[in-house]
């Protein structure tokens, strides 16, 4: 009842308001992924419909690529997928277009995934083409995944309450009984607090971090999501991203310690907690501390520490009057450090 209650008043208000890893890719140049999503996106290369096997097994290894955060691979295998996806879809009637409608979408859910992680705008386009064609599968999973890539994109732009509202109505639509739309749900709601704390709302983000919780404890963790898997880990690394964004990262301390993040179950997200705890630290000033999270997310995607946001993060470990040893190095292998 207090989980309808607190969507419901969500709505409402919308409506009138370690060690050293080796390095992937050399440090000299620019390292963006997505760099070729933008052209793709715009305009597909020429494919031939798959057989539905075939594109089944090129999601899930492009899907593996994402959760591996082997983001170049994952790069260049978007275009040919996007492109097998939609030819596929074109080419097919009645339920057998409704699965390819569902492929589709999370093909272009992996596009705005990695577009978001390079802060490339061709994630509009991804995450809207995602919502389009999930809605077309009629399927509620890939409905709730392509919003909640369409919401992080509205963040990103300022516009935090749209991306609220989003994600609560599409939450609210789910079977919470049903553990894979259950499990969708829940990570809508840890998205919608983590928007709401961006976005300076403290009430709204701690209250769908804590109905998340409950939601987490009433079931067992449920793997094969297809991005984000749902557990009580997952729930404490959203709850230090949400007290950091709210500016209270000294909350956020005595959660880090009960992680145990070697046992999440993919490399983007153990990169992702390490990161979170990261800013947490540098949020508190303890930049030695900072820099071994660091060096944690390298040590878990090589990848991933490459990103703009965490080339940002050490470049202002770099330029710190207090010289933390190490860090002029780890800024040249991950192109952090200005040529």
């Amino acid at each position: 009842m207090r989980r309808r209650e607190l969507l419901t008043g969500v709505l409402a208000a919308g409506a009138t308001a370690v060690v050293s890893a080796t390095p992937v890719d050399a440090a000299s140049g620019p390292f963006d992924p997505a760099a070729g999503l933008e052209d793709a996106l715009f305009r597909l290369p020429s494919a031939a419909p798959a057989p539905p096997a075939r594109l089944v097994q090129q999601t899930a290894a492009a899907r593996l690529d994402f959760r591996a955060a082997r983001y170049t691979s994952l790069g260049r295998a978007l275009p040919g997928l996007l492109a097998a996806a939609s030819a596929t879809r074109d080419a097919s009637r009645g339920r057998a277009r409704e699965q390819a409608s569902m492929m589709l979408a999370r093909a272009y859910v992996l596009a705005a995934e990695l577009a978001l992680k390079q802060h490339n705008d061709a994630a509009w386009v991804a995450a809207d083409r995602a919502l389009t064609a999930a809605r077309a599968s009629g399927h509620p999973v890939p409905i709730g995944e392509s919003s909640r890539v369409l919401a992080i994109t509205m963040r990103r732009s300022g516009r935090c309450p749209a991306a609220v509202r989003l994600l609560t109505q599409e939450a609210a639509d789910l079977d919470v009984g049903q553990s894979p739309t259950g499990a969708v749900r829940t990570t809508l709601m840890l998205t919608a607090a983590y928007t709401a704390a961006t976005g300076r709302d403290r009430a709204t983000a701690l209250g769908l971090l804590d109905e998340a919780q409950e939601e987490t404890e009433r079931r067992r963790s449920v793997p094969g999501l297809f991005t984000v898997d749902v557990s009580r880990t997952q729930v404490d690394v959203y709850r230090i991203g949400v007290l950091n964004a709210l500016g209270t990262p000294d909350e956020g301390v005595k959660v880090a310690a009960r992680l145990n993040i070697d046992r999440m179950p993919t490399a983007e997200r153990r990169a992702r907690a390490w990161t979170d705890t990261a800013r947490m630290w540098h949020a508190l000033g303890d930049q030695s501390q900072t820099f071994a999270a660091l060096r944690k997310v390298e040590q878990e995607a090589p990848q991933e520490v490459r990103r703009p946001a965490l080339r940002a993060l050490t470049a202002d470990l770099l330029y710190l009057p207090a010289r933390v040893p190490g860090v002029r190095e780890f800024a040249a292998r991950t192109g952090a450090l200005p040529s």
